[in-house]
């Protein structure tokens, strides 16, 4: 297979394309590095679109070795043929390729390899022509042997006949026919133990049967953990005579000594040894499916949720609330640095409120706070009224915003928290943390292991390596895409830059520490280990919001600095001029003078010039300015207010094959299923909605006893 061909054909690029991005991948280069820097080699593909390409790549590249393999040891055995050339030449799955080398794999004990050493395997070839002039009885009596262990006709037939059942079983044409039928009839079936599931959490597959074609995600993976938890029966069921008819088609001639007897091996064939495996397989499949759909999806909502707008310029109280060990109060700065701690008791059994609430205002005056936060964990609800009602009389204005506190425990226990604070103990670095959640949602979630974040489902069912490859991948690129100042970064967020290496991430911090502060990127030659190759990766990357160079500031490459430099020699326009934001006629002359003639005066292709007119036009933006700011508040909402027809305010905090779940601002996520989410047709909730997204809905029903809140966002005016 000539791969390059494949993939251009497959992601719809002209063949330079495939062959430049292969060359790109092949030499090391980042996936950030090259959809941002090298889009004239591979016509502006995202970084999404990169990803999927080295994915399949690497697929082809196995699939190519496989096949390799398979062709040494076929013609090893001296059984290689032209047929067996273009239909392994052909085969695009490592499953087809596996097909063709099933009846030459090396076998363990079977039936039929029994039948085989016993000398059966001619008596088997007469029975398969099916042109027989006589009884099989009187050819099958030349095969008794006692000596080999054949003692009378019918085992000398039934050998024969296991021979035959595993050939058709090996066939690789007819597997693939009936993995089409299966894949397009068959159905998925469930049934439950009432016993094992005593709780009753599978108690809606009762008696569950889904067509394989169609059946969700989702289902797929709770019938897998029922399963699992022994609380589910799960099989695949289609209508034999679908399957059967093709088996006699292929292998089925009208000869009367012969007809039972080839019924009679079909049927075992396809019940003991095709079936099963195709069953097998056809789960496996469908599993496969059903995780790599859960992976996007945490894919999907982790994206938005480390793009949220950061709250910059304010002074932040974090707030971990709790019960018997108090509440945790941590106040941060506007660079996230702490200035105040304390641990305050308003909640059972101290039940503290008016000594709390005193402590808090005097904390919020004496450090000028802006805004608290308030995990949303344990005891979230209780500290939210007493904070709702401390605003009401606290003497600097404030608002409040519940924070998402998935995975904060994880952090604040981590030997890198302990690190960051070996002073404080573990709930108050919980507290810093929901604090720097709301104040730089990135800098601080990409601190903890990315799937105690708290997006998707069945995180734990996942193949951990897979959801954990696609997540930190989604990192890089959340990361990369936003830039990262080079003298505040922590290791955890330069270590997600192009190019730069946990250990490179640490030398990064220390020699910052040694200069105090890096005037321009060129330094960064002088950290230990920074070699040209991680420098080109990483240098566009990273920020110096007040260096030596404007350009710094900014996402141009270092490698471009002099076609900047011919840009404004072309205009008359100087670097004082990007400072001051004195550029805004920079598109105009370009559009007057010819995109494609600029491009070509200052050395690089339209796309790259693109990039650096958007660049020069906002030194230092923030690709997140763009986003919703979170949701602030200053007062508090309860289940028991939720009326039907009441129409909110809420946030997207998780979208989900069914639905999105909001929130509301009454500690219970309401779930919008995906037939209240719009008036049109959507295939998947997230065609509409993403993670952050501040949206109106409906109250539809509460149920209080099960803590359950049904929004629609129709019908809303």
């Amino acid at each position: 297979m000539e791969i390059q061909k494949q993939l251009a054909y497959e992601f719809n690029l002209k063949e330079v394309y495939a062959e430049n991005i292969i060359n790109l991948l092949d030499e090391g280069n980042t996936i950030p590095f090259i959809a941002r820097y090298r889009k004239e080699m591979h016509g502006a593909c995202d970084d999404q679109v990169l990803r999927d390409f080295a994915d399949r790549l690497n697929y082809l590249r196995n699939l190519n070795k496989e096949k390799e393999k398979v062709e040494k040891v076929i013609r090893e055995q001296e059984k290689w043929t032209p047929e067996i050339e273009k239909a392994l030449a052909d085969a695009l799955t490592l499953t087809e390729v596996e097909d063709i080398y099933r009846p030459y794999k090396p076998k363990r004990k079977t039936r039929a390899t029994v039948a085989i050493a016993k000398g059966l395997e001619p008596l088997a070839d007469i029975i398969m022509a099916q042109d027989l002039n006589k009884p099989v009885s009187e050819y099958a009596v030349d095969y008794v042997d006692a000596e080999k262990g054949v003692n009378t006709v019918d085992e000398a037939i039934a050998g024969a006949k296991d021979i035959i059942a595993e050939r058709i079983s090996d066939d690789a044409n007819l597997r693939k026919v009936l993995r089409d039928i299966i894949a397009k009839k068959a159905q998925i079936k469930a049934t439950w133990d009432e016993e094992a599931d005593e709780h009753k959490t599978y108690e809606n597959y009762k008696d569950f049967t889904g067509e394989v074609a169609k059946i969700p995600s989702h289902r797929i993976l709770a019938l897998n953990r029922g399963e699992k938890e022994k609380c589910l029966k799960v099989s695949i069921e289609i209508n034999p005579k679908l399957t059967l008819s093709e088996i006699e088609k292929a292998y089925k001639k009208d000869c009367e000594y012969t007809n039972q007897i080839m019924d009679e091996t079909i049927l075992d064939s396809y019940d003991r040894l095709l079936f099963p495996s195709l069953e097998r397989e056809c789960r496996t499949s469908l599993t496969d499916r059903a995780n790599e759909q859960a992976i996007k999806m945490f894919e999907v909502n982790l994206k938005p949720l480390l793009l949220q707008a950061p709250l910059k310029n304010n002074v932040i109280m974090g707030y971990d609330p709790g019960y018997y060990n108090g509440c945790k109060i941590a106040v941060i700065d506007q660079k996230g640095d702490v200035l105040d701690t304390a641990v305050v008791y308003p909640t059972p059994p101290q039940n503290k409120v008016e000594e709390a609430k005193k402590k808090l205002t005097d904390m919020i005056v004496k450090n000028k706070v802006d805004i608290i936060a308030i995990g949303n964990g344990t005891a979230s609800k209780e500290s939210e009224i007493i904070v709702a009602d401390l605003i009401k009389t606290c003497p600097r204005k404030v608002s409040y915003a519940m924070v998402n506190e998935a995975g904060a425990s994880v952090y604040s226990a981590s030997k890198l928290a302990a690190k960051e604070f070996p002073d404080y103990d573990v709930n108050l670095r919980s507290a810093v943390s929901i604090a720097r959640r709301l104040q730089d949602p990135l800098a601080e979630l990409i601190k903890i292991d990315v799937k105690s974040i708290g997006v998707g489902q069945y995180q734990h069912d996942m193949p951990q390596n897979r959801l954990t490859e696609v997540l930190t991948n989604t990192v890089e690129d959340c990361v990369n895409s936003v830039g990262v100042d080079l003298n505040t970064a922590s290791v955890s967020l330069l270590s997600y830059v192009s190019g730069i290496s946990g250990s490179l991430a640490e030398n990064i911090v220390d020699y910052r520490s040694q200069v105090k502060h890096i005037k321009n990127r060129t330094e960064l030659m002088n950290v230990k280990k920074m070699g040209p190759k991680a420098y080109e990766q990483c240098a566009g990357f990273l920020r110096i919001t007040d260096g030596d160079n404007i350009l710094d500031n900014t996402a141009v490459h270092p490698e471009s600095y002099s076609a900047v430099e011919k840009l404004l020699k072309l205009f008359n326009l100087t670097d004082e001029q990007i400072r001051e934001g004195g550029l805004t006629m920079l598109p105009k002359l370009i559009s007057e003078k010819g995109e494609s003639r600029v491009a070509e005066e200052i050395g690089v292709g339209v796309p790259t010039l693109n990039d650096i007119v958007n660049e020069l036009l906002k030194p230092g933006r923030d690709i997140r300015e763009n986003m919703p700011l979170p949701e602030l508040r200053s007062d508090i909402l309860s289940m028991e207010d939720l009326k039907p027809d009441m129409v909110l305010d809420g946030v997207v905090r998780n979208v989900i094959d069914f639905g999105a779940f909001v929130d509301i601002g009454v500690h219970q996520d309401g779930l919008v299923h995906i037939s209240q989410i719009s008036n049109s047709f959507i295939s998947h909730p997230s065609d509409v909605l993403k993670v952050g997204e501040k949206v109106k809905v409906k109250v539809l029903s509460v149920d209080l006893q099960k803590k359950r809140i049904s929004l629609t966002m129709k019908g809303i005016d």
